[in-house]
Order: structure tokens, then sequence, then C-alpha cells
């Protein structure tokens, strides 16, 4: 029998559940390493997808290792996950400090003086069964002194939103701009680790406090338990590495081994500090590029959440520090914390019995809010793939090729923002307009320089909205558009454009002020002492 704590008593003793009559190479224990947000994201899922199986769920947190706590933004799937969970979005919203975000506003980074969107939601719609883009293209390639020039405005609902200032809830039904908003958080993410913790301990997840202090590793490499001082060592089937930059399983025991992505994406560096609100929290993420890299702006509803993403072969820290208090121009609400990352990922994501999740499992800046989301991906994949206790390496095989192709196809997306840049008044944008794309990139870029076309891939997570939002943005016109559209004539195309933007205005009047959503002094309650708002039963 191992001694641990279960979630009411850190003296109960727990072992491993029975064995399943119908599978009994099923999985009956589970150790997380780890807690923070990827952490306590990961038990909560797991324990409400194995409700009512027989298996132990662990997370294993350290009181003495501090977590990152800077994935304060996020995307839609986001609220797909509450969803899947049971959780009551506005006792979430409220016990996170959360507020609601349209999309991300992009400032300087094609040239100085740039400012576009990267919204939520649906664009226009299909004309001729084609993208609306390509109509906009068309609209914008052909627009004459006389004729109105198409605003993009006129066909995002997010951004029209999001520039007013306004929030409302997407329409439940309906084929129009309102059906068609989306929308995800920003969030505390301290506060999230705590709420997701306390729905994950209402589920039965055991949480054990205490510090990892070496790891046993089985003849085939494998973890086959994990030692601390003046405790039996902890043993579990399946393991999951959410330990962070360290990889106290997967690369500090497993040597799974890493792969840079530093040529592409140089920015090594990252300092962070909350600020007080002052006016209005608008309702998106504000990523506004500097001389070395760029700064974010995310509104919460009991502080504002600022950083600077920057390269430390560009930019010592103690500017980028001082370039970042000259910006917000506000005296920090706590001390400035400095993050050391190396952008990249793990060779696998799972090796034997343990899994990554996390920046266990590699490292991408949060420039489109996706950190919290490969978490969450890295765990549905996981029980798409869920083992027994054989862990066939076909199964492991499959998993590590979904993860890495997803990964490698956000590094691109994000390579994007850097590359298409006409920047030159800095040592660091004239290096990342020089340096060559990934071959996987070039062919995306020549493709939609010619045609209009991104050629997305199924499951690829950005639509080829996305990766138009960027392109537009950053002033890449392409030499053409689909020609299916040209099948509609001038006129018709100038009706239908002008009924569009009629109804994302008629989008708009049901908005109200985006603060208006929120009490006007949140009172900042602990999710992790009572018990979150769930549905009345776990299927």
């Amino acid at each position: 029998m191992i001694r641990q704590p279960d979630a009411q008593s850190p003296d109960a003793q727990t072992q491993d559940a029975a064995p399943d009559p119908a599978n009994p190479r099923a999985i009956r224990s589970i150790g997380i390493v780890g807690g923070g947000t990827a952490g306590w994201m990961a038990a909560a899922m797991l324990a409400r997808a194995l409700h009512g199986r027989p298996c132990r769920i662990t997370v294993i947190e350290s009181p003495e290792i501090g977590t990152v706590g800077v994935g304060e933004a996020t995307i839609p799937p986001i609220i797909d996950l509450l969803k899947f969970l049971d959780i009551n979005e506005a006792d979430f919203i409220r016990r996170t400090s959360a507020t609601y975000k349209l999309g991300i506003v992009f400032q300087d980074w094609g040239a100085v003086g740039d400012r576009y969107w990267h919204p939520f939601g649906t664009f226009g719609a299909p004309i001729n069964r084609r993208p609306f883009h390509h109509a906009f293209a068309r609209a914008l390639a052909t627009a004459g002194p006389d004729t109105r020039r198409a605003r993009f405005n006129d066909f995002s609902l997010a951004a029209a939103l999001g520039d007013a200032g306004l929030y409302r809830p997407p329409e439940s039904a309906g084929s129009g701009p309102g059906a068609g908003l989306r929308y995800a958080l920003h969030f505390d993410a301290g506060l999230v680790a705590a709420y997701l913790g306390a729905y994950a301990r209402h589920l039965g997840v055991a949480r054990l406090e205490d510090t990892v202090q070496g790891v046993t590793l089985a003849e085939d490499g494998a973890i086959a338990a994990l030692q601390f001082a003046g405790r039996e060592d902890f043993t579990a089937d399946l393991y999951l590495d959410c330990s962070g930059f360290r990889g106290l399983l997967i690369e500090q025991a497993q040597k799974t081994g890493y792969l840079s992505w530093s040529r592409h994406l140089p920015c090594d560096r990252a300092v962070a500090l909350p600020t007080a609100v002052e006016g209005p929290r608008p309702p998106y993420t504000r990523a506004a590029a500097r001389s070395a890299g760029w700064q974010w702006r995310i509104p919460l509803q009991h502080r504002v959440g600022n950083g600077h993403v920057y390269s430390s072969a560009h930019m010592e820290d103690a500017a980028a520090l001082d370039d970042l208090l000259a910006v917000t121009g506000q005296t920090p609400l706590a001390e400035p914390r400095l993050l050391r990352f190396a952008t990249g990922r793990r060779r696998l994501f799972w090796n034997r019995n343990c899994v990554a999740l996390g920046l266990a499992s590699g490292f991408l800046e949060p420039l489109e809010s996706t950190s919290i989301h490969l978490v969450m991906s890295g765990v549905y994949n996981l029980l798409d793939h869920f083992p027994d206790r054989d862990f066939a390496p076909a199964n492991i095989a499959a998993y590590n090729r979904e993860l890495i192709e997803e990964m490698e196809h956000i590094r691109d997306f994000i390579i994007l923002h850097y590359g298409l840049t006409r920047r030159t008044d800095s040592a660091f944008w004239r290096d990342c307009a020089a340096t060559p794309p990934p071959d996987s990139l070039a062919e995306r870029i020549a493709v939609y320089r010619e045609t209009g076309r991104v050629g997305r891939r199924a499951g690829e997570l950005f639509t080829d909205l996305s990766w138009f939002y960027i392109f537009e943005g950053m002033g890449v016109r392409p030499a053409g558009h689909d020609p299916l559209i040209d099948v509609v004539p001038p006129a018709q195309l100038a009706a239908i454009l002008s009924r569009l933007a009629g109804e994302t205005a008629a989008a708009l009047r049901p908005a109200r002020p985006h603060d208006s959503w929120f009490a006007p002094a949140p009172a900042l309650t602990t999710p992790a002492l009572a018990t979150p708002a769930l549905a009345t039963h776990v299927p």
C-alpha cells in the first residue's frame, strides 16, 4: 500500500483502484506531477471523462515550486472545455476575474503605425460557395474613386464590437453575424488553477503536497516510481508531466530530447507585471510590436496583465523592463517576473508511460494565446488514445504524430507574424525579415501571394480565415482571388456586400459596454475552498 493523502485528509491512505473485471489491463492509477493551470486542467478533464471508472488520479504539487502563470488569454475552445466539464460559465467568470475576448489587435507589426485584427467568429458569408475573403479581396482590388471601399469591420462582428468597446453574447440560432460570433476569455491563471483544483477534488482527485526528489526508471525507460524525502515512493500506471519548463519526468528522467525553433522564433525572454485597471476594459488582447519583440496587454476584472516578450540577443533584460514600464505608465502591483525559455518542443510528447503537457512538452510564445489550448488538446488526444497498461507503441506513435503536427502548424502560424514584416528600424526586425521560413510555411505563403488561397489541412487549429487575417493585416495582397467569385456580377456583389454590412450593423444594436457585464468592484473569492457550480450529475 502506498501512503498518500486524499482530497480531504493529508493523512488518509489510498491505493490503486480495484481491477476492472471487463479489462484486467486497464489503467488503475494516474499521477500528475505539477499543479498550476496545466496540472489541474488535466486532472479535471480526466476526472470528468473517467468518472465512474475505477481509476485513482493524484496531483503531486510542490509547495517549493511556483507556476509561470502568464497564460491569461485564451481562444474559443476554452468555452467548449467549460461545457465538457459541465461548469457554470457565469460562476467561472466571476471566480476567475475573467473578461470577454473577441480576438487580438496587433499594432506595429507590418510597419510602425499599422493596426489590424485577428477576430473570432465569421467574416462575411460564403458567396457562390467560395470563402468570403476572396470577395473581400476582389472588392478591394476593384474599388475605384467613385466606389465605396470595403471596410473590414463591416463584415466582422467581433472586430466591430471590440473597436466600439462593446460585448454581446452570440445568438443561439440563425445564420447571421450574431450566430457566427465566437468569444474566449481573459482570466487570472492562478485563480483558474484553484478553481479547476476544487472541481477535480470534488470529483475525487487526490492532492499530494510534496516535492519530487527523484525518479526511478524501469529497465525499458518507463517511469517506475517517484521518490520523496520522508515519504514512501509514489507509483502509478500512467504519469503526466506538468512540471513546467524543467520537464522533470519527460526530460530530466527520461532524456527524451528537445528540438529548438529559435532560428525562426528568436524571442527567448519575457518580463511580466500586473497593473491597476484604468479606464474601460477592452474586449480583446493587445499585441504591440516593439524594437526587439512584442508586448501583451490583457484586461482582467481586477487588474491588467502586461508582458514583454523579447530576444536577449537584441535587448538586455533591464532595457526590456524599462520599455514595458514606460509603455504601461503605471506603478506595478507586484514585482516584475523574468522568464527564460527556449522555443521548441520535446522530441516525443508521450514516452512510454509518461505524457508531457503544457510547458513540459514545449514552448511557443503566447502571441496567439495557444498555451492553454495545447494543454486541452493534449488531454483530449490522450482520451482519444487512452492506453491500457500494455502501452501499445503504435497507439503512442499515433498520439505523438498528431500532437507534433498540431504544434508545428501553430509554430508556422506564429512565424508568419514575424516573417512578413516590412520593418527595418531595428536589427531584430531586419533579422526576422531575412530569415527564410520553414518549407511548410514557405509553400503556404507562395500559394497565398499568387491565389489568395491558404490550403488549410483537416484538423488544423487555425482556419483559412485566421491565415487571411494575418496576411491581410501584414499588407500582403494576393495577385489573384478565387476565379469562381468572378461569376458574380459586380453590381450583384456590391449588393451582397451592402446587405452583409447592414446585418453586421444590426447585430451591434443589442450590445452594451464590455465593462457593464461585470461587477463594478470585483470581490475575489477563494475558489479552492468552495465547490464549483457543477451540474447536478456527471454522466
